[in-house]
């Protein structure tokens, strides 16, 4: 719900003001948003770093913005996102949209029936590697798509609600669901998804996880994720082979970015979970700046809320897969 007035600023309200709600601060902050905040913790410290107004209910916040910033644990995202949409809020929603794929259809179809926007951050896709790799593959340069293989590597989060997999979805539903997200992104539509998980003897924190997909296409993605002890590194990659060429990245020696003596001593940015992104412009930041236009002029943003809804339909098969050991047709 876009002012008016298009010289007044955007009031966003950030639900929830855990680790992910500042990393989407500066970009609101970047457009001249006026933040205001809601949180059952944290709202103070928020407010303090950031400027914003803090609100004692959700009521009471949503009386007085724009749109929303939904950054709460997962297993609450629907919940809030239906008050949201009813009260005649338009929604920026942290991946993934929900737990269920019920649920995150639900949320679409009502977005789609209020007249509201909702915008899943699927954050990756703004990161620049990737979104540089989806318009080589658009161009044709590596021709048509064979296999796709990604990993992403951080520490187990801090926070303990994600080691449970009924509020966070595990190290699928969290970690992995962005690199599905990029596989349906350069590859297209699932036909069938198959997945194994490992967890640590020594601690159920620290899991690995890979999945197979095969698109429809007949290109097969293999995504495999890691949540490892304190201290484990973030890095990302993806390998893209074509019957033209191949298209590589790896965050852990990008040759894309080079820091100067100055910077390289500067501490990372990144936490373990995270990514660093010390000497890049934030793709958080971009997603954000990206959502703020639309909702002032109504235009295309590179993710939908359908898609949003797509990558938890393709996690819950893998989550399945998980459970019963068995290849499942999408």
């Amino acid at each position: 719900m876009a002012p008016e007035d298009p010289a007044r600023p955007l009031r966003i309200g950030i639900i929830g003001t855990g680790g992910i709600s500042r990393a989407h601060a500066p970009g609101w902050i970047e457009v001249g948003a006026e933040l205001h905040c809601y949180s059952l913790a944290g709202a103070e410290e928020f407010a303090e770093a950031f400027g914003a107004t803090v609100h004692g209910s959700l009521e009471e916040l949503l009386a007085v913005v724009d749109a929303v910033d939904v950054c709460t644990p997962t297993a609450v995202h629907a919940e809030i996102v239906h008050r949201a949409l009813d009260a005649g809020m338009d929604v920026v929603c942290e991946k993934p949209l929900a737990l269920t794929t019920e649920d995150a259809r639900a949320m679409v179809e009502h977005a789609e029936r209020a007249g509201r926007h909702l915008f899943p951050a699927h954050v990756v896709r703004y990161f620049p590697q990737y979104a540089a790799a989806q318009r080589a593959i658009e161009a044709g340069t590596i021709g048509r798509l064979a296999v796709l293989r990604f990993e992403r590597t951080g520490s187990f989060p801090t926070q303990p609600w994600f080691a449970d997999e009924e509020q966070s979805g595990g190290i699928v539903m969290d970690q992995m669901i962005h690199d599905i997200d990029q596989a349906i992104w350069l590859a297209g539509p699932v036909q069938r998804v198959y997945a194994q998980q490992s967890t640590s003897a020594a601690s159920d924190t620290v899991r690995t996880a890979h999945a197979v997909l095969t698109h429809t296409s007949g290109a097969i993605s293999h995504c495999r994720g890691l949540w490892g002890p304190p201290g484990t590194r973030f890095r990302y990659t993806f390998d893209l082979a074509g019957d033209g060429g191949r298209l590589q990245y790896d965050s852990a020696g990008d040759p894309g970015v080079v820091l100067d003596d100055v910077a390289a001593s500067r501490p990372a940015s990144g936490d373990g979970f995270l990514p660093d992104l010390s000497g890049l412009r934030s793709p958080y930041a971009e997603e954000i700046v990206e959502f703020a236009a639309a909702l002032r002029s109504g235009g295309p943003t590179r993710v939908a809320a359908a898609d949003g809804a797509y990558a938890v339909e393709i996690s819950r098969a893998a989550l399945q897969s998980l459970r019963t050991s068995e290849s499942i047709t999408c």
